[in-house]
């Protein structure tokens, strides 16, 4: 059993408050994560949770929170998009360090969304930095970044999915 930290962040049916929310969660037994309800309508869990994997942490955590607020949607599971400054508190370096390492290299990762704000998928930035500049992160973080990305995934296709269905059809004529 290892420890792993991860985040889930949900939007919340309109007719249910922050704190009613974390009260479901703390009746539930859901009370291993920290809740910050500081956004009107939104919900985020930092947990630190033991389990036999990433996977089944996060797996088991989404399953208390849905039994506990079943009208809340999953936005996003993390860490997996990741911005220069996420990757450098997580890697505990400087920003600075890591713009150097990110913007200065042709073979860096590519990232998701690049913009204002560049983004990258967690993992494809550790894969780069073990392979490429010899670095060994934490043991559970890249795991704990690739069952994040899995369930982001899997949600976006989810969605993906039920936008084509609803997608009006053409018929013969």
């Amino acid at each position: 059993m290892a420890d792993y930290s991860f985040s889930l962040k949900y939007r919340l049916p309109p007719y249910l408050a922050g704190d009613a929310a974390v009260e479901a969660l703390g009746a539930a037994g859901c009370t291993d994560a920290l809740a910050g309800i500081g956004i009107a309508g939104r919900l985020a869990l930092e947990f630190d949770r033991q389990a036999a994997s990433a996977a089944s942490a996060m797996e088991s955590a989404i399953d208390e929170v849905r039994n506990a607020l079943p009208r809340a949607e999953l936005i996003e599971a993390g860490p997996d998009l990741v911005g220069l400054s996420d990757i450098a508190e997580l890697l505990g370096v400087s920003r600075q360090n890591m713009r150097k390492l990110m913007i200065g290299t042709e073979a860096s990762p590519l990232p998701v969304h690049d913009g204002t704000t560049t983004l990258w998928h967690l993992v494809e930035v550790l894969d780069w930095l073990i392979s490429e500049k010899g670095y060994a992160p934490d043991g559970t973080l890249r795991e704990t970044a690739m069952a994040a990305r899995s369930i982001n995934l899997g949600k976006q296709i989810f969605r993906h999915d039920r936008a084509i269905d609803s997608m009006p059809r053409k018929t013969a004529v």
